[in-house]
This record gives C-alpha cells, structure tokens and sequence, in this order.
C-alpha cells in the first residue's frame, strides 16, 4: 500500500446526483464538475485529504452502465472540467479516487454494439460471454451474462487477453492525467486472477497509485492476496456497526471487530459507514442519538476511513430495491456550502473532532483493538497500534445504550478526548446514550 494512504481520509462524492445531472444520457457537453470544485474548501474544513469521485465517464444513466471509458460524462462536462478538478483538489491537498467499471459495460457500449451489427466476426466479439443463434443476423441481440441479472449491464469475459490489455489501458491513461487510485466496482464479481494480471501492468508506470476494491462479502484477505489490490470494502463492519446499536447487541460489534483485526494482518480495510448504495446512517439508526457511536467507532479502529457526502451533515435518506430506489441517497447538494441547512452543524462538527483526533493518532490507521468489557447494551475497548506502526500508542473507548448511566471497565484510561465522560480510577461514567474516547 503506498505510503500516503496512512493519513487517508476520503470524502467520497456521487457526482452525477451532486451536481443534479439528467438521468439519462445526453451528448451535449454541460459544464458541471466545477460544482464538485466549489465544495473542495468545504471537504479540508471537514478533514478530508481525500476525494472519492463515483462514476465520471460517459454512460447511459446512473454511471455504472458505462459507454466510453476514455470521456468524461457529458452530463458532467469535459476534459478541460477533469483536469481543472483534479488540479484544484490536488492543489488543496487532496487526492483523487476514481470510479472504474470493469467487471461489465452498459448495452450501448461501442464494443457491445458491434457484436449486435456484425455478430461473431466483430472484433470485440471477444469481449463478453455469448450465445449465438443458429439463425444469427445482423441486428440480432445474442444471449449475454448480465451483471446479477441487469440486462443493460453486460458482463466482460476477463478470460480474454484483450479486456485485460484494455482495462490496464484505461487505468492508466487516468493516472496519467493525475488520478490517485481507482474503486474497482463490483471487484466481487471479476475473478481476482484478472487483477492480478491488470494491476502489475498499472502499478510499473504508477507505483503510488491506490487500488480498493468493492467487495460486499467472501473472503476479503483472501481476494487481496490473490488480486494485488491494497484493500476492500469492510462490508462487514458497517453492517454490524449499525445492526449492533439498533438492536442493543453489542456482542455483534465485538465480534466483527475481531474479524476486522484478522484483516488488518494482511491488508487494511476500507472503512465506512455509508456510501451511496446502502441507506444514509442517519435514516439507518433507530435511536438517532447512537450516531455518534458509530462514528467513534469508525474513527478509532484501523482502516482507511470514508465519509459519503452528506452523511457529515446528517442527510437522511433511504435505498430501495426499485427502479430509481438509490436516487433518495444520491440527491444534488446545493451550489456551495453557504445553501446547507443549520440542522447539520453538529454532526459536521462531530466528524471534524473525530477526524482531527484520527490525524494526531496516525498509528490507527492500522490500530487493533481489545475488548475490556462487553454486554448487550455497554462496550469499551482498548486500541493500540500494531506492532512496527512508528509512532504507535493506545485509546479506550467506551459505548453505552441504555437508557441509564453506566460504568464501564475502562483500565489505564486518561483525559477524555472525545465525547464525555467521568473517570473513575480504572472505569469510565457514561450518561444515558453517552460514549467516550479516552487517552490510554
């Protein structure tokens, strides 16, 4: 992993609903992405060194049914609009993480279009899994692998040589215009020997490029090792985080965060509590005074940790299985921070103290942690940086969800450093809802 990713916090955008781009594809060019540009400033206030960029390339709708990988979405503007982008960010000290769909294309794709006019001898007839008619035709659809079922998203073949050459191709002719790393999308679904193949080709021209991929579940060490990737998505930590303090067990959250430890020994984890496929964390909590809970814990155990635009200012809004269900999590943002509503500021207040306390704490990137004492509705731990982390040290941090105060084991513990608290020789006081991060 390069080494810059250490102090990595991204601020992870959706840019076509940011920006409140047409749904559906259009060829004239509008100038849109200096919206994203115009909230840069906003992003470092917030503490992020980091912007996640969702799809930018040309596609028929949402981004993720992509028709040409080598131009900006026109919905979003040009190459001009790109590079000012990225310059800006970079500028202010944020890097860039783009959005590539490699395990499928949309059906408008030119590749795809070609098998349908001229069938099996079109050139790119290679490029995806067929099933030709007896009676084929030119105009004639061939049978196709879809991604899970989507018919206008055509799933690549990543057996043939030549969609390896073309995806390591377009990785790094993005690096190439300043690009920090890509998002591999649906990687779950792409056989990790492909990356495998992809990503020493990517990485001899850019070495300190970061690769993460999407991966919801499966063997995530064993998808890392096997595909050359840095990381995947914790899928498994954001669910428990969230179904931990909903249903008043946190035994689930102790126990995926000794799963997560098993994963920080061979990579770190990409951390989050929201992004712009699962409900907003806001809507998602039954006991909207347990969000800081989870927001402790994602800025005080090991990963690279990622805040979706919006949920730092306690954005609702829930996901649907339905046509147009993502559209209540991917909504425009105003044209500048100035047109946020008030009822934000506590909670974007609370992400710049957890942030901040994350940067003077570097060693928790790949920090472990301890149980020192779990019940249904109390938990503290210890994090202490892993051995070799530098500049490693240790945090306890405490969780309660009752409705009562309580005390928690919280041995060696110090000053609060977030939250409140009482510390009572080896235990911390916690009010009703309350929670604490304490100096080890």
């Amino acid at each position: 992993m390069p080494d810059w990713v250490q102090d990595a916090v991204w601020w992870h955008v959706y840019p076509l609903g940011f920006v409140g781009a047409e749904q559906e594809a259009t060829e004239e060019v509008t100038s849109r992405l200096h919206r994203i540009t115009d909230w840069l400033d906003y992003a470092v206030e917030l503490g992020a060194n980091g912007l996640a960029l969702g799809p930018v390339f040309a596609s028929s709708t949402h981004g993720y049914d992509t028709v040409d990988h080598g131009r900006i979405d026109p919905r979003l503007g040009d190459d001009a609009d790109f590079d000012e982008l990225v310059d800006e960010a970079h500028d202010r000290g944020l890097r860039v993480l783009l959005d590539g769909v490699f395990n499928h294309v949309g059906r408008e794709h030119p590749a795809f279009r070609a098998v349908v006019e001229r069938g099996p001898d079109a050139p790119s007839a290679s490029w995806f899994r067929l099933q030709w008619p007896e009676d084929w035709q030119p105009g004639v659809v061939p049978g196709y692998d879809t991604f899970e079922g989507h018919g206008q998203l055509v799933a690549l073949d990543h057996s043939a040589p030549v969609v390896a050459d073309w995806v390591a191709e377009v990785m790094t002719y993005w690096l190439d215009r300043g690009a920090d790393g890509w998002r591999l999308d649906a990687a779950y679904a792409v056989p990790p020997s492909f990356w495998a193949t992809v990503l020493p080709r990517v990485r001899e021209a850019h070495p300190e490029a970061y690769v993460v991929g999407e991966v919801i579940h499966g063997d995530y060490a064993g998808i890392v090792t096997g595909s050359g990737m840095d990381a995947v998505t914790q899928y498994e930590l954001w669910k428990a985080i969230w179904s931990a303090l909903n249903d008043g067990n946190l035994h689930e959250l102790a126990h995926a965060l000794g799963r997560h430890d098993g994963f920080l020994d061979t990579f770190v984890p990409l951390t989050f509590v929201g992004n712009h496929d699962v409900t907003r964390i806001a809507s998602r909590l039954t006991e909207p005074a347990h969000l800081p809970h989870a927001l402790a814990v994602l800025f005080t155990v090991g990963g690279t940790p990622s805040v979706y635009a919006g949920d730092e200012q306690a954005f609702t809004g829930v996901k649907e299985d339905r046509a147009g269900g993502d559209d209540a999590v991917r909504p425009p943002f105003p044209e500048s921070p100035a047109g946020l509503a008030p009822f934000g500021e506590p909670t974007f207040r609370l992400h710049q103290e957890l942030i901040g306390l994350r940067r003077r704490h570097r060693w928790l990137h790949t920090a472990r942690t301890t149980p020192l004492h779990r019940d249904n509705r109390q938990l503290s731990y210890e994090v202490t940086g892993a051995a070799g982390a530098g500049d490693g040290g240790r945090l306890v941090v405490a969780l309660n969800l009752a409705d009562t105060p309580a005390t928690l084991p919280a041995p060696g513990a110090g000053a609060v450093l977030a939250g409140a608290g009482a510390v009572q020789g080896n235990a911390v006081r916690l009010a009703a809802h309350g929670w604490a991060v304490l100096a080890g």
